[in-house]
Parts: structure tokens; sequence; C-alpha cells
């Protein structure tokens, strides 16, 4: 089933093109991964899809039904929800709190105070936070709040879940940890678009990738293509990874 259809999004700001006439489909089940230079366009498309920006011109599709001028909380009511590259939690709310007010709304809204608080406690325990459900958010290591933002998102009941650059910043333990648990994510029942850098990571865990550059989709292909790929190479990868490959 096609859960996601994306007809040439386009998002100008002023003479620059962010996005220009990206097309693609996700499947239900699939790792997709987005990647491309730093400026290529993946968060404002992560942006565009989730209602965040309106575009200047092409359509998006979620579940056969057309989102692309919906608001933000209509498309996570819909079953599709993000995480932000720079995470920003409720800072002066707890750990518990801050994963609550996710299962409160989104896709599949809690029926009780009671059922939102066992909810977010389980996520925490999923997502190694237990122990830190009664800590200011404000107060978090940078790994713990890559976790709490997960766990929010998560918390909304999604069926296909972006994540933009949820291992910046990790180190190789807590990177395998994280590419565990997504793959974990995707066997509970979700879709996932992954924008990562870290290509190890990503080429290990995504069915397709998606390659992005100057706005532009240049090519997608299954990972071992992608790592093969002259164009892909030369704009993004590099010689270093041609060696290593």
């Amino acid at each position: 089933m096609t859960l996601l259809r994306v007809e040439n999004l386009s998002k100008t700001f002023g003479a620059l093109w962010a996005v220009k006439n990206v097309s693609f489909s996700v499947e239900e089940g699939e790792i997709v991964g987005l990647i491309g230079p730093n400026g290529s366009g993946k968060s404002t498309l992560f942006h565009l899809l989730t209602g965040l920006i309106k575009p200047n011109g092409g359509r998006t599709w979620y579940k056969g039904e057309e989102i692309t001028k919906e608001r933000p909380y209509k498309i996570c009511e819909r079953g599709m929800t993000r995480t932000f590259q720079l995470v920003r939690p409720f800072s002066d709310m707890t750990v518990l709190k801050n994963v609550m007010v996710g299962r409160a709304y989104g896709s599949e809204p809690a029926r009780s105070m009671r059922q939102v608080e066992a909810d977010a406690n389980h996520l925490l325990q999923l997502t190694g936070l237990t122990g830190k459900s009664t800590v200011l958010a404000g107060t978090l290591a940078l790994v713990d709040r890559k976790k709490l933002e997960l766990a929010r998102a998560l918390a909304t009941k999604p069926k296909l879940l972006l994540l933009d650059e949820v291992m910046a910043g990790l180190n190789t333990a807590e990177m395998n940890e994280a590419v565990r648990f997504i793959k974990w994510v995707r066997e509970s029942g979700v879709t996932l678009i992954v924008v990562e850098h870290v290509m190890k990571a990503l080429l290990g865990m995504a069915d397709r990738v998606i390659v992005l550059n100057a706005g532009e989709k240049i090519v997608e292909g299954t990972p071992r293509e992608i790592a093969g790929n002259e164009e892909v190479i030369r704009v993004y990868l590099g010689e270093r990874h041609r060696a290593g490959a």
C-alpha cells in the first residue's frame, strides 16, 4: 500500500529554490532514507510534508487523501508526525509530562489521564528514560533530549514517522542502540522516513534512499545502488567513501 505520495513539491524563499519539483512515494512498512549535503532541502521537505510551511507548487497525498494544505495538527491526527533536528522540548516540564502531552493528542488520543500517564511511562521505558521521568526536560543532556524527542513523537501513535537526524551527536554505542530501536519501531508497524548523515547507520537499515542536492531529487535507489552512484559520491559522499566502500 502506498502510504505517502509526493508530486512535484516545490518551495521558494525569494529567488532561492529550497525544494524544487520533488516527487517520490513511500510504501507501508518501509524505512526510506533521505540524504544530501547541508542546505539540500531535507528539513524543508519535512516542513512541507507535515504542514509547517506551505508549498509554492506540487501536491502531497497521505493514505490516498490530499494533505497539501492541511494544518500540522490535522496531519498529526491523520497519523504522520516528525522529530526536529534542533530538539526543543517543553523545558520547564518534566520528561514524563512532555511525553504525556503527545499521548493526549495525535492520531489515537488516550481516553483518560490514567491511560495517558501509563502509556507515557511505557514509552519512557522503551527509550531508556524511566529513571529521568521527574527531571525537567531542559536539564537533559543531548542524548537524552534525542530520546525524549523520539518518545514524544511516538506518543502521538504515528503510522508514518519522519526522523530528522536523531543520531547527530551520538557516540558509536548510542548510534547502534538508536539503529536497533528504529528497526523495532518499523517492526511495530510504523513506516519511517529518516534524514541522517551517518551513512553507515542509514545504509544499513534503509530499504530505499532518496538523494537531494540543491533542493532537487537527483536519484533514488537501494542502499547499494546509492553507495556506488557516481553523482552521489561527487556531490555528497566524497572520494573517501569510495575508498571505504
